[in-house]
């Protein structure tokens, strides 16, 4: 099987804007008349929709901390009959979990080593000139074995200020693929976890297409083309994607609760079983089905209309009743007893579990989980590891029902938000991305 040639956009940090330019890179390349497929490394549950959104085609995850090499080389194939591969990156480049070698696990770089895949940095040069270059020149450097394709210039506040960073840039003999003088609407809006939704956006489609005239303008589309190279993501022998958990799965699906890796989606569905999505938020109670499945979202921000959505609630409670129901992060927080929101109001939600969580009682919990279940999850026998990731502000209050998963972060150190199970229902703080392979 050939793959089209692919890059990896990423950046030195957070917040420099790769995400904007990422977006504005696949309109303009599909507005050119590629087929531009996109890739999200790492966790992040939000980009992709807003990838799907600018080119057209799903996005997926590809996590090299969570994921198999041969998962991996499985959602490589979606890839299949595209031009050309885009993937984004998180956070900075090297980034990831702690090991010895060069760079992290999981992180960008490591993608797109494996990958084959040219690195373009985003470089914010807003407060330097010709120091630019030795941020840029480090990163170049730091790992010999990634191949390095020249950088993108972002928030270049003038003619003369763009030209003392080219100089640096030529002096370090690292090539320039465009300036983007800054621009203050170029922002996408955020929020506590964030991006906020693209289904949530205003006029996203005006804003991608204002980002791809703006690349166009700015970045020279053809040299970026001629950098990409050939997608060679190892040896590994594909590997079937994440099984169903059951074979006709109420899927909840609206503002509050969108945050369902594609991935699993695509497994699910390549196994035949039907995903039935539903709206909590619209009073929508489950359809019929063998499992409900709560992802994560922000019910946090709509705490109120689900506690008031009394269709849902019984709806979910007599399902409950016979079959299984699994939450997620904000899924999980819904199936408890209840949640205070930030204003500190306490709503009451479906008490399937016991778990009381607040919102106003913020502290970030976040990073990769490896869990050891202890009683069985749908899809999933007791002593399975599964890995995920977790990324949330609330804080558990009471937690009285037993533990579902003995749970570790990357580094092996015990987690307490051990999950909850209780008769039928079960429910993490953790996403999962795939069954441990180790």
């Amino acid at each position: 099987m050939t793959l089209p040639p692919g890059l990896m956009i990423s950046a030195p940090a957070s917040g420099t804007g790769k995400t904007t330019v990422m977006l504005g890179l696949l309109r303009a390349l599909a507005e050119d008349g590629l087929a531009v497929q996109p890739f999200k490394s790492g966790p992040d549950y939000i980009d992709p929709a807003f990838h799907r959104a600018a080119a057209g085609r799903a996005s997926f995850n590809l996590d090299s901390w969570a994921m198999a090499p041969g998962m991996i080389a499985a959602l490589a194939r979606q890839a299949e009959g595209a031009d050309l591969v885009l993937a984004e990156g998180s956070m900075g480049l090297f980034d990831g979990v702690a090991t010895a070698g060069v760079g992290g696990h999981g992180s960008s770089a490591e993608l797109a080593r494996a990958m084959g895949w040219p690195v373009i940095l985003v470089l914010d040069v807003g407060g330097q000139a010709q120091s630019a270059a030795a941020t840029a020149l480090g990163f170049a450097r730091y790992d010999t074995g990634l191949p390095f394709a020249g950088v993108i210039l972002n928030r270049v506040a003038s003619p003369r200020h763009e030209r003392l960073i080219r100089l640096g840039m030529a002096q370090a003999g690292l090539r320039v693929l465009g300036a983007l003088p800054r621009r203050g609407d170029l922002k996408l809006p955020e929020r506590h976890l964030g991006l906020v939704q693209a289904t949530e956006h205003s006029d996203l489609e005006a804003a991608i297409a204002g980002y791809a005239a703006f690349l166009r303008a700015h970045v020279d589309l053809a040299a970026l083309r001629a950098l990409a190279a050939a997608c060679a993501p190892g040896t590994a022998a594909p590997q079937p994607l994440p099984r169903p958990p059951a074979q006709r799965i109420a899927l909840a699906q609206d503002a509050a609760f969108s945050f369902t890796y594609p991935h699993l989606l695509a497994g699910w569905r390549a196994a035949g079983a039907e995903v039935l999505p539903f709206s909590p938020l619209a009073d929508e109670p489950p359809p019929a089905a063998d499992l409900v499945w709560l992802p994560g979202g922000y019910p946090e921000l709509h705490a109120g209309r689900i506690a008031a959505a009394g269709r849902f609630m019984a709806g979910l409670r007599a399902h409950a009743a016979t079959r299984p129901v699994h939450g997620e992060c904000g899924g999980y927080m819904v199936l408890g007893q209840a949640l205070t929101d930030a204003a500190g109001v306490a709503h009451p939600m479906a008490g399937l579990l016991g778990l009381v969580t607040s919102y106003q009682t913020r502290r970030l919990h976040l990073g990769y989980r490896l869990a050891q279940l202890v009683a069985p999850v749908p899809g999933f026998a007791p002593g399975t590891r599964l890995r995920g990731h977790e990324f949330h502000y609330s804080t558990i209050l009471s937690q009285p029902d037993a533990p579902l998963a003995a749970v570790s972060d990357a580094d092996g150190a015990p987690v307490a938000e051990t999950g909850s199970r209780r008769g039928t229902v079960t429910g993490t703080f953790f996403h999962l991305i795939a069954e441990d392979a180790a």
